[in-house]
């Protein structure tokens, strides 16, 4: 018997099935660096109109983990999706490259004590190695961009634009000196920055302290003036009897600090009558409170013998729990509430920001008792020399003993720590620089009236408010996020007492305090210094330089800047400075923790240096939980490391995975789940591999057909190619909503290809003549298809689209054309397309109910394959005019190897019925049919075979 898999055109091309992705990867990525891909890229771009995502800068410490392979793959997958939609879209990463982890570990190396000149050295060349680390994993990953020439905080000239920038933000009258409560790490021996403060859970002691009410005859008289007592007899009965007011606190280390009581003005206090057994008590407490703290010191008989308001009470004197000699006076707050406690709050100006502000009311003093260490000053009555956490069990003992605690027990509560050390930090006030949020600024000019961005001399919560109003968010949830902390943070400290950091090139006045008259100058010509020879130029300077003989009247500050002014700054170091770059950037991109971070300090110097955002849109991403939902954690042994995934699965499968992801939530990994993501990958490769293994033998341009001579099936495979790419362009690229792009890509390959188009043509493919055109046709198809979906999923799948397109273009070995030199593709455009669609989707819902007939013959055994089986259809009206327009193409599409229509006169007369061939097999396409054998030369052979080996070749009008 002949053998005709010869005559056959089967697929045939060398991009494999296996990915082998962790082995073919890195080969591409020095074949991109070689031939200077990106760079080429930024050639192709010019003239476009520009995308510019400006790259929030990760900390150059330490290998990357799973978190930044998503923030990276991200900005990636943007970055060459507006390249592709044909925008000059330059990427520029960049590195954070100061602050205190890098001191940490230069000390575990090198040790402690060393010169600062040399310590510094020591941190940049850390620095420097880190970077290099963190590069070739983000290389890796398949990121494009100028790696060659990122941009540092390190860099001399950023050092010296982060120098001018502080002089800005200083010329428009935000920066100004004060002694205030800042986040203080003992551990590091410094103040944090907001974005630096993490909350825990932390044991603490919360305790109830009475605080007697004196006049100056040493007894409560003008206090109890104030109450409406609800009898004479219940106020004579309390005349010379001590009376109280109670706070409740969990820091009693704060205590040697107090300065006052503060009240809600318009709480009701309640004077209670406590009786145990023969001891009796008068306390104050806010009314709502009175029976939750009655229970928790265990007093069971107590009456509210009178009440008043709290701003009767003001500026009554109260004495000090231990102290003697101090007596403090009760103010007002509307920061005291009913939460928990008494509703009255003990009050340290020098250890919480509300009591500082409250207190500047007041004029209260900011007195800090506590050194940068976490220990008491030396002389402080009752806790010198004790570190605040054991200075508590003093305090309460203190409290215990003078008859002043009311209650003392261990509460499990929220607190903040140091993000880096995990500790537990203090409150604490120290001469700092600040940001103020709510000074107006006479020096900032306002911006125009077009831009709706507020007038000039606004104060910079008020700007920022106005530039979030502006900003446009992905997902929308992050604006409310960020207009919150906006609206209630602090003003910011921005200065540091570190070593490696940015110097704040201040002179001070030694005696009144004041910044040299000349600063602006000052600090332009000491910027210039370091854009030579980096921050040490400021370290190593000697004042003389610059003040001449002034200099011994001036102090030349030692501190550093917050390394979130660092980053916070990089739009006018970098995004100003770069000339492929523009400001405003068209988004930042970052986790959701950077609400807290470089989202608000790029926020507010933006708006205190220009009065606006330096950003049009702020897209938030979750963080990376394992399958349970848990947090990555070294510990319980859940961490999935970028590396290890790339070095066995491949990288494409973690850009799958990351695309897939909403990443407005979560994003959960796992073993099982990437096993999932290679199965996803596995189909749309194989798609793919159909696709360029059918158009090994196709020219464009001398194969292809016009696209009135295409049959109608495959102009409708090229209107459902055309949908898809406008869906995925212009919603899903352009929304920034990837896990749909994957969604809809998947399912086009599955469904619409792979269980349909795909399955239908592989007769015409392989069957028909070589250069006939039913075989021609279909492979124009082919061609578009393949050009659009590898276009398609190249920011995503970045490395199988490189490769994918290499066999395409017929470039194999990676020569200089790269899918990412190139746009969305063209297709070519049809005037029926919607009609099209609306008739193959009929033929298609028909043709699903045979297929579901057809699988009910084969599973009880009567037919094979489909080919083994014929199919009478009866149909009427509109259900067989569509059919019959098929004509024999209906058997091709229903892929059986006959089909016969009937027409019945109504609807409750149709009917399909499944029969198993009688006739023979042709040995070549398969199909059963009556005329195998009617060729005598070819007995094995069906005529249509032998037509298209042999004559003219069957006909095809539709499939």
């Amino acid at each position: 018997m002949a053998d005709y898999k010869d005559t056959l055109n089967l697929p045939d091309t060398p991009f494999p099935m296996r990915g082998d992705l962790a082995k073919r990867e890195p080969g591409m990525v020095q074949a991109w660096q070689e031939k200077k891909l990106y760079q080429k890229m930024r050639a192709a771009a010019q003239g476009r109109p520009k995308f510019i995502l400006h790259d929030g800068p990760p900390y150059a410490n330490g290998d990357i983990h799973i978190g930044h392979a998503v923030n990276k793959i991200l900005k990636d997958i943007i970055v060459k999706s507006k390249a592709l939609a044909g925008f000059d879209a330059p990427y520029v990463p960049g590195w954070d490259c100061h602050g205190l982890p890098i001191e940490h570990q230069v000390e575990k190396i090198h040790g402690k004590n060393l010169p600062p000149a040399k310590f510094r050295e020591l941190c940049r060349a850390y620095a420097a190695e880190q970077v290099e680390r963190q590069k070739k994993d983000f290389v890796r990953l398949g990121v494009l961009g100028d790696w060659e020439h990122p941009y540092l905080t390190m860099n001399f000239q950023t050092e010296a634009d982060i120098i001018r920038a502080l002089g800005k933000i200083h010329q428009n009258g935000y920066l100004y000196r004060g002694a205030k409560p800042v986040n203080w790490c003992i551990d590091c021996g410094s103040a944090l920055a907001e974005a630096e403060v993490e909350y825990e859970d932390k044991t603490s002691p919360a305790i109830d302290v009475a605080f007697e009410f004196k006049n100056v005859a040493g007894n409560a008289y003008n206090a109890l003036d104030k109450f409406d007592f609800v009898s004479t007899q219940a106020k004579n009965e309390v005349l010379g009897k001590s009376v109280s007011i109670v706070i409740w606190t969990t820091t009693p280390w704060t205590l040697p600090a107090n300065e006052a009581v503060a009240l809600h003005p318009d709480l009701t206090y309640a004077l209670v009558k406590c009786s145990q057994g023969d001891k009796q008590q008068y306390l104050v407490l806010a009314e709502p409170m009175v029976v939750s703290s009655m229970a928790r010191y265990g007093i069971v008989s107590f009456e509210v013998v009178a009440t008043c308001l709290g701003s009767k009470l003001e500026l009554l004197k109260v004495q000090h729990p231990f102290y003697e000699n101090r007596k403090v006076e009760i103010i007002l707050g509307g920061h005291v509430t009913t939460e928990a406690g008494t509703g009255a709050v003990h009050t340290a100006p020098a250890h919480g920001l509300d009591d500082y502000l409250v207190g500047q009311k007041y004029g209260l003093p900011v007195d800090n008792p506590v050194n940068g260490d976490g220990k008491f000053k030396e002389g402080t009555p009752l806790v010198g020399g004790l570190n605040v956490w054991k200075a508590n069990d003093v305090v309460i003992a203190e409290l215990e003993k003078n008859g002043r605690l009311l209650n003392a027990e261990k509460i499990r509560h929220s607190y903040p720590h140091c993000w880096r050390h995990k500790t537990p930090i203090i409150f604490r006030a120290t001469p700092q620089w600040f940001i103020g949020m709510d000074r107006p600024s006479p020096g900032l000019r306002p911006p125009s009236p077009a831009s709706g961005r507020g007038a000039g001399g606004e104060g910079l919560r008020d700007l920022a408010m106005s530039a979030v109003d502006a900003t446009q968010f992905f997902p929308s949830w992050g604006r409310a996020r960020l207009e919150a902390m906006i609206r209630n943070r602090p003003d910011w400290c921005v200065s540091r007492q570190r070593n490696w950091g940015v110097p704040m090139p201040f002179f001070v006045h030694k005696d009144s305090g004041e910044l040299h008259p000349r600063t602006p100058e000052l600090l332009e010509k000491i910027a210039q210094r370091v854009e030579q020879a980096g921050i040490e130029a400021w370290f190593a300077l000697d004042a003389q330089e610059l003040l001449g003989a002034e200099a011994g009247h001036y102090r030349k500050m030692s501190d550093t800047l917050d390394v979130w002014f660092d980053s916070g700054t990089t739009h006018a170091s970098v995004l100003a400075r770069r000339e492929e770059l523009q400001k405003p950037a068209d988004l930042y991109l970052e986790g959701s923790d950077q609400h807290r971070g470089w989202f608000q300090s790029s926020l507010l110097t933006g708006c205190a240096m220009d009065g606006r955002a330096p950003y049009d849109a702020l897209l938030t991403h979750g963080f990376v939980v394992d399958g349970s939902g848990h947090k990555m954690s070294k510990s319980k042994g859940n961490v999935i490391a970028p590396q290890k995934v790339m070095d066995t699965l491949g990288a494409d499968i973690l850009r799958l995975w990351v695309a897939a992801t909403d990443y407005s939530g979560e994003l959960t990994i796992s073993d099982e789940i990437l096993k999932r993501v290679v199965e996803s990958y596995r189909r749309i490769r194989n798609t793919l591999r159909f696709l360029l293994a059918n158009l090994a033998d196709f020219d464009v341009h001398k194969d292809a057909l016009p696209l009135e001579q295409w049959l109608e099936i495959d102009r409708y495979a090229l209107a459902l190619t055309r949908r898809l790419q406008e869906e995925i362009t212009t919603q899903h690229y352009q929304r920034y909503e990837f896990h749909l792009a994957v969604q809809a890509l998947q399912t086009f390959c599955s469904e619409e290809l792979g269980g349909f188009y795909l399955d239908i043509l592989k007769d015409r493919l392989y069957t028909a003549g070589k250069d006939s055109a039913a075989r021609r046709s279909a492979q124009s198809a082919l061609y578009h298809i393949a050009h659009s979906v590898v276009r398609l999923m190249a920011p995503m799948l970045s490395f199988t689209a490189e490769e994918a397109w290499q066999h395409l273009t017929g470039s194999a070995g990676f020569a200089d054309d790269s899918v990412f030199l190139h746009t969305w593709h063209k297709l070519p455009v049809q005037a029926d397309e919607n009609e099209l669609i609306s008739r193959w989707g009929k033929l298609r819902s028909f043709r699903a109910d045979v297929l579901k007939q057809l699988e009910e013959q084969r599973a009880l055994g009567k037919i094979g394959s489909s080919l083994a089986a014929e199919v009478e259809i009866y149909a009427s009206g509109d259900s067989h005019r569509l059919l019959r327009a098929l004509g024999d193409d209906l058997r091709f599409v229903l892929i059986v190897s006959r089909a016969v229509l009937h027409e019945v006169a109504v609807p409750t007369e149709e009917k399909v019925m499944v029969l198993p061939s009688a006739h023979a097999k042709c040995e070549r396409c398969w199909h059963y049919r009556a005329d195998v054998g009617s060729d005598a030369q070819h007995p094995a052979l069906c005529g249509r075979c032998v037509s298209n080996l042999y004559g003219a070749g069957e006909p095809r009008r539709h499939a």
